[in-house]
């Protein structure tokens, strides 16, 4: 029950408003303290205190969950270079929802997760999937392609500078254009 104390002018005394923590309705007290909407008790029992003792609360499996999906999404995203808004527009839905789901604020549902997953391009485990499990295997996928096994060998041994030239140079072959010396 939330107090609000407020100056009733009218007859200069104070009055008690109060929410009703069933209906959420802000009223001023009534004498039998019962809500007038949802006809509910408006007091609460305040619960027993917390032992100080108590350094660390475990997280519920389900906001574990959430929190991976979560972060899941963030990265997949991060590493496909896609804004929240592009991503969006894959699933058709407002930026907002993802921005909410990669808080942790909203868990989406499996119709969600599968339209996620496939804007993504990923299978929907690797959005259940811890961090360190789903870079492992994404790892595996890739060294698994023997010519990009074979670009792997090759750019360990490039300084910063080569990398970049040497991506540029991916990208024009990717996108068609050729360099005529």
């Amino acid at each position: 029950m939330a107090t609000i104390t407020t100056p009733f002018t009218q007859a200069e005394t104070a009055r008690e408003v109060l929410r009703c923590d069933h209906c959420k309705l802000v009223q001023f007290r009534t004498p039998t303290l019962i809500c007038r909407r949802c006809r509910r008790s408006l007091v609460v029992e305040k619960p027993a205190a917390a032992p100080a003792a108590v350094a660390y609360m475990p997280v519920p499996a389900a906001e574990a969950e959430g929190l991976q999906v979560a972060t899941a999404v963030r990265d997949l995203r991060h590493v496909r270079n896609l804004s929240q808004r592009q991503l969006a527009a894959r699933m058709g839905v407002p930026r907002t929802y993802i921005s909410k789901i990669e808080n942790g604020k909203a868990m989406p549902t499996l119709s969600s997760l599968d339209r996620l997953a496939k804007a993504l391009e990923v299978d929907i485990s690797a959005l259940l999937r811890d961090a360190s499990t789903r870079h492992s295997n994404e790892t595996a996928m890739l060294m698994a392609d023997p010519f990009l096994a074979e670009i792997a060998a090759y750019t360990s041994q490039l300084d910063a500078l080569q990398r970049t030239i040497f991506l540029n140079h991916v990208r024009e072959l990717a996108a068609g254009r050729r360099k005529t010396a």
